[in-house]
């Protein structure tokens, strides 16, 4: 592949030294002589790499750095200058320049800065591609701004060596973010080993995280090793850790301080090398006051909290959902590859999805199978999955009302929002979807309007 730079300089005789030595390494070369051209050959030329002069006429040379770095937040940029100061460089360096370069410009040191670049691009560049398939392989897509947050949460924790605490209600895909996280983790290679905490009873939790010695208790025949050493160089997941007993919690707390386990009925303390990640659908805080968690053990778990939205606060991503899970089920599933119609689409954006993720992808896995051709319709979405609401004007009276979605509504803020969404949706019809005239009609920013139409992914009927 043919790689390409860009050089900017208001000097004609360094653009031609670069340009003449770049070439001679068959780099595609393009120069120009301010930040102006080059914002403008950014875009036309997509190069790989920009050398940019710190001191130039007109827009200086940290400006267009600042201006390319918001064109292209990966765009990678050597500065040089003859004027090279230590503030000069810090300032450029906090602005994302690669490196810098003092004139005059020594050969053998531009082509070690170039080829240094250029692999930092091509690693760069290969991070972003296991990132994203780490993203699609775990379910985590979507481009509104509540799952962007998370994305860029779990990209920031996992090569660290930090706990987290997952957050949010069930079906949301906790779990899948916290494999994500140990993926992308230097621990991705070792184990991960997960421990739903609501389904062991609490006599068998100690033993079932810690192991248990030949003889310990009624039924334990063997020594066994528990779910803290079969993590060990890896991660272990406690889900749903709201739910352990006091006891268990105190022996994870110790563990988590201390760095070693004792199996029960033994004497013997153990070393582990683990990171703890946990989630839970509860507030830990309310029930630190009840007294069923220790205030303690949240603190230690607690170090970087992720809050996965519900499905109905992010209503915007459900078409990328539908068209993710369609790919997934025909792909890995066998099923017969189907389309959604626009309007099928629709309905399954406008249900509120108490079971989140989870709920959303049984039920386009349920159309796949029953919908008949080749072609999922809105009326098999209604009929299939269960979805009839009083917001598609399908039929009236009491059961409307049952049916109306902040009836569901777990929390007040579950209510707003959801009253929100069927105001907004009812005003936009009245106006025939003219969003400006809805917005004066609301006395509403036009702007406000758009991003509350994309929030609750609200889209027009046809």
């Amino acid at each position: 592949m043919s790689r390409r730079v860009l050089v900017v300089d208001d000097e004609k005789g360094i653009r031609e030294a670069l340009q003449q030595v770049l070439e001679y390494e068959t780099i595609d070369v393009q120069t120009c002589p301010s930040g102006g051209e080059a914002l403008r050959l950014y875009g036309e030329f997509r190069p790989h790499l920009v050398f940019l002069d710190v001191k130039m006429q007109g827009m200086d040379g940290l400006e267009t750095l600042r201006k390319l770095r918001e064109l292209d937040a990966h765009a990678q940029v050597v500065m040089i200058s003859g004027h090279g100061t230590i503030q000069t460089a810090v300032e450029a360096t906090q602005l994302g320049a690669y490196d810098f370069l003092e004139k005059p410009l020594d050969t053998d040191r531009i082509l070690l800065t170039l080829r240094n670049a250029l692999q930092h691009v091509d690693l760069e560049s290969e991070n972003v591609r296991l990132k994203a398939e780490v993203h699609a392989q775990y379910e985590i897509v979507g481009s509104s701004k509540a799952i962007k947050q998370v994305i860029e949460r779990i990209e920031k924790v996992a090569p660290t060596q930090a706990r987290v605490l997952i957050t949010g209600e069930n079906g949301t895909g906790k779990e899948l973010v916290a494999r994500a996280i140990h993926a992308l983790s230097p621990r991705g290679g070792g184990p991960f080993v997960e421990v739903n905490c609501a389904a062991i009873p609490s006599e068998l939790i100690e033993s079932e995280l810690f192991g248990h010695m030949k003889g310990s208790f009624t039924g334990a025949f063997a020594d066994r090793a528990g779910k803290f050493e079969l993590a060990d160089r890896g991660t272990l997941f406690l889900d749903e850790v709201g739910d352990m007993s006091l006891s268990a919690q105190a022996k994870v707390l110790r563990a988590l301080e201390e760095g070693v386990i004792s199996r029960v009925g033994s004497g013997k303390t153990l070393a582990v090398d683990v990171r703890v990640i946990a989630a839970t659908n509860k507030d830990l805080k309310a029930e630190i006051a009840a007294g069923r968690f220790r205030d303690d053990l949240l603190y230690r778990l607690n170090v970087v909290p992720i809050e996965v939205p519900p499905l109905r606060a992010r209503r915007g991503d459900i078409p990328q959902l539908v068209q993710f899970f369609v790919e997934q089920l025909t792909r890995r599933g066998g099923l017969p590859p189907k389309q959604f119609a626009k309007e099928a689409v629709q309905r399954l954006a406008a249900h509120d999805w108490p079971g989140n993720i989870r709920e959303l992808r049984n039920a386009v896995e349920r159309l796949l199978i029953l919908a008949f051709g080749p072609v999922v319709k809105a009326e098999e979405v209604d009929r299939l999955a269960g979805m009839a609401t009083a917001e598609g004007g399908r039929g009236t009276g009491t059961a409307d009302l049952a049916a109306a979605p902040w009836v569901r509504a777990a929390t007040f803020e579950e209510f707003k929002q959801a009253a929100e969404r069927s105001f907004l949706l009812a005003k936009l019809k009245q106006n025939d979807w003219n969003v400006s005239e809805t917005a004066r009609t609301l006395e509403m920013p036009r702007s406000n309007l758009y991003k509350k139409i994309e929030r609750y992914g609200l889209t027009r009927e046809v």
